[in-house]
């Protein structure tokens, strides 16, 4: 059951005989009555509603978001990169999971898409656009940097512009580019990790820089000319300014994690990283130099394509860090099941194109550990962001597409999961904490889990909160449309369940049985504030979830003059019970009140309370003590039939004689209720015998019993008092099942 219910539910198990005396406890917890809640307030819970341009925030809020809008279907899977062209035109780097899969299509505002190129590769890892128009496109693996013509050219007269095999140390994948604003091409590698300059209408490349680590994954150039590489391997974070000629990349921070999938800057200066993935053993690569240095290189695919193909999470999860302009550190996100593919800073705030759930993120750099889900791809994968002329766009693959976002959705929607009551219902006022101009709501109900079955129509939410005309029905489902700078924080609805009775489920009598001490007090239920395992996104807010107490055993002490009954009871209202205990002998028709008004879920009373004889127990459950009388339901149980016997057998006559050193006895016992279960005799004080009736079974209400016992023998230095006296003592005691014990004796000459 959700945690919104805030009720608890009790247990129901059957209760054998055999776990009486081992037993669990049964008794319930303390439970809501009357009017429920169902709250909505946490970030786990509006999670399991659906959102149409409405912004999750992480500690539980409603906002505005990204309306989300499909510009461009691809054929294939994965869209890698997305540029746009200064006149708002849209190219997008596409890939497969074959060779041959690598094009890149221009983008229309209308979405109608043209292919200008199309190569041999798997896929076009990055796609970039020049402020002059041109289009550079680089495939992976084994592949090249193309340049294409600028818009209006020709479609297929694209140029290699960098080609890995003419260089020392042959590259085998390309990873990333940035553009100058002279033209001037930066390009990142791996196998090995290195950066390459290409200048403006040159043919042969530059190597800027080479690290021991695996790939260069990402690449940032900033307008003041500072170039930002983030490796896969060790997680480092490289800097190196381009203004000065031979200046050294600086190591400016190593993440937690180990591939830098993304970098992104805003106008302060300040730099944010995506880091993926759990680190290797070993240490940090040494400090990067420049030229052909010649390095072992095991060729491994970064964690984040990998997991794109296999839509898998990365170990270790996902976070977001930001480097200051001075170079402070600090983290801004952490999350477990998510990988972080692209960042974008749009509007002073982060945007975070994330897998394998296709969620975009919005994370507010002014506070650690706060986002918001801003939008819904229905993809597997949101792998890449651009901004630009044609407005704020990610590509997405598994399936691939480009969907445009629009920054003020006209109507923010956002539906509740629906809700079981467990029971028939009747619906009340709506209780919401919004803020600004908050939203309009409204309510629908039902009888059937889907809300497509036949449930009633939105019933809009009048000012006090009521929903005038709702149904009655077991399923509820809340609707908020946000307006205009409106905030929902908290949503509770409070409804009424119909009473049903209570159920016994089982009911055990034990004879022979006392419970003497005391029960342990009931334990009040508790409340854990605890953070949330699992995704990070979750974790943020705080869950507060009741759960039962442990159960205490019930013991019973054997004796044979009590009597224990056992029951098991529930009520799907959760409603408090109260119990009495009934008591009738077969073929009777009236039931006698025992005990009435019980708490416990057991009686244990004197069993001389009732006449010997065969009776059946009957616990009632009533839900009185949580409802009026006209309200009032209750249930009930019969148990078993079970034997009372409190009086001892009836013992006969005792004939006994002395035989050629024997004595021989008969003896005949009687017993009203129960049958005998055995007899044991003693000579003259001696250890007691036990002995078998003439047919050897004790099954009986009568049983007869013919014995002949030799004389105990004369112990040593003992006075003649056994063999060989003429006078002996015989004493013989009778039990019947019930444990009763009479006895007799005789003197036999």
């Amino acid at each position: 059951m959700i945690r919104g219910q805030r009720v608890i539910v009790y247990a129901r198990r059957l209760i054998a005989a055999a776990a009486l005396f081992a037993g669990l406890a049964a008794s319930p917890l303390a439970s809501a009555q009357g009017t429920r809640q169902w709250t909505t307030d946490r970030y786990d819970e509006f999670q399991r509603g659906t959102q149409d341009g409405i912004a999750l925030r992480s500690d539980g809020r409603l906002e505005a978001g990204l309306a989300v809008a499909k510009l461009y279907t691809a054929s294939e899977s994965y869209i890698w990169a997305l540029a746009q062209g200064p006149k708002g035109a849209v190219y997008a780097g596409l890939g497969g999971s074959a060779g041959g899969a690598a094009a890149v299509v221009r983008i229309a505002a209308d979405g109608t898409a043209e292919k200008i190129f199309s190569g041999k590769e798997i896929g076009v890892q990055a796609v970039k656009a020049a402020p002059d128009g041109t289009v550079f496109a680089a495939t992976s693996p084994g592949g090249r940097v193309y340049r294409l013509d600028r818009l209006g050219a020709r479609p297929g007269t694209d140029k290699v512009v960098f080609d890995p095999e003419a260089t020392s140390e042959r590259p085998k994948y390309l990873w990333d580019m940035a553009v100058a604003a002279d033209g001037t091409l930066y390009v990142a590698t791996g196998a090995p990790a290195a950066v390459y300059r290409l200048a403006p209408d040159s043919t042969t490349p530059d190597l800027l820089f080479r690290t021991a680590d695996l790939h260069i994954r990402s690449l940032l150039l900033t307008s003041a000319g500072v170039l930002w590489a983030g490796s896969d391997g060790a997680g480092v974070i490289y800097r190196l300014d381009t203004r000065h000629p031979g200046a050294k990349p600086f190591a400016a921070y190593a993440a937690a994690h180990r591939e830098i999938t993304s970098l992104a800057t805003d106008g302060s200066g300040a730099i944010y990283a995506a880091a993926v993935g759990a680190k290797g053993p070993g240490s940090l690569p040494p400090l990067p130099v420049t030229g052909a240095v010649g390095v072992s290189i095991t060729l491994l695919q970064p964690g984040s394509t990998s997991a794109a193909g296999s839509n898998s999470v990365v170990p270790d999860g996902s976070e977001i860090d930001r480097i200051a302009p001075d170079g402070t550190p600090q983290r801004l996100l952490s999350l477990k099941d998510d990988v972080i593919y692209a960042l974008l800073v749009h509007k002073g705030q982060v945007l975070a194109a994330t897998g394998n759930r296709g969620r975009v993120y919005r994370i507010d750099p002014a506070i650690a550990g706060r986002f918001s889900e801003v939008a819904h791809t229905e993809a597997g994968q949101a792998t890449v962001l651009a901004d630009g002329p044609a407005g704020l766009l990610a590509g997405t693959s598994n399936s691939g597409s480009v969907v445009r976002l629009q920054d003020e959705p006209p109507k923010p929607v956002y539906i509740s999961e629906v809700f079981d009551a467990g029971q028939y219902a009747r619906w009340g006022r709506a209780e919401t904490q919004t803020d600004g101009r908050g939203a309009e709501f409204s309510v629908r109900t039902g009888n059937v889990p889907g809300a497509a079955q036949g449930w009633s129509d939105w019933i809009p939410l009048v000012a006090s909160g009521d929903a005038r005309g709702l149904p009655e029905g077991r399923y509820a489902q809340w609707r908020a449309a946000l307006l205009p700078s409106g905030a929902v924080s908290s949503v509770t609805l409070n409804y009424l369940p119909r009473n049903v009775a209570p159920v016994v489920d089982d009911v055990v009598v034990a004879t022979g049985a006392r419970i003497t001490s005391t029960v342990s007090p009931q334990q009040p239920a508790t409340v854990q504030v605890v953070f949330p395992s699992g995704n990070a996104a979750a974790a943020q807010a705080i869950n507060l979830v009741q759960q039962e107490t442990s159960t205490s055993p019930l013991t019973a002490q054997k004796d044979r003059n009590g009597i224990v009954i056992r029951w098991a009871a529930h009520d799907d209202n959760n409603d408090d019970l109260t119990f009495a205990v009934s008591y009738r002998s077969p073929g009777e028709t009236t039931w006698r009140l025992l005990k009435d008004k019980i708490s416990d879920r057991f009686l244990s009373f004197d069993a001389s309370l009732l006449p010997d004889g065969r009776y059946e127990a009957k616990v009632t459950a009533s839900d009185a003590p949580v409802h009026t009388d006209a309200e009032t339901l209750s249930g009930d149980r019969v148990s078993a039939l079970f034997t009372v016997d409190t009086t001892p057998p009836v013992p006969g006559p005792l004939h006994a004689h002395l035989e050629q050193g024997a004595v021989l006895w008969t003896f005949e016992a009687h017993d009203a209720t129960s049958p005998i279960a055995h007899a044991e005799f003693s000579i003259d004080a001696g250890p007691w015998q036990y002995v078998e009736p003439v047919g050897g079974l004790s099954d009986a209400l009568s049983e007869q019993y013919e014995v002949r016992s030799p004389l105990p023998a004369k112990m040593p230095a003992e006075p003649a008092t056994r063999a060989g006296s003429t006078e002996h003592t015989l004493a013989v005691r009778v039990y019947d099942r019930a444990e009763n014990m009479s006895s007799v004796k005789t003197v036999v000459r």
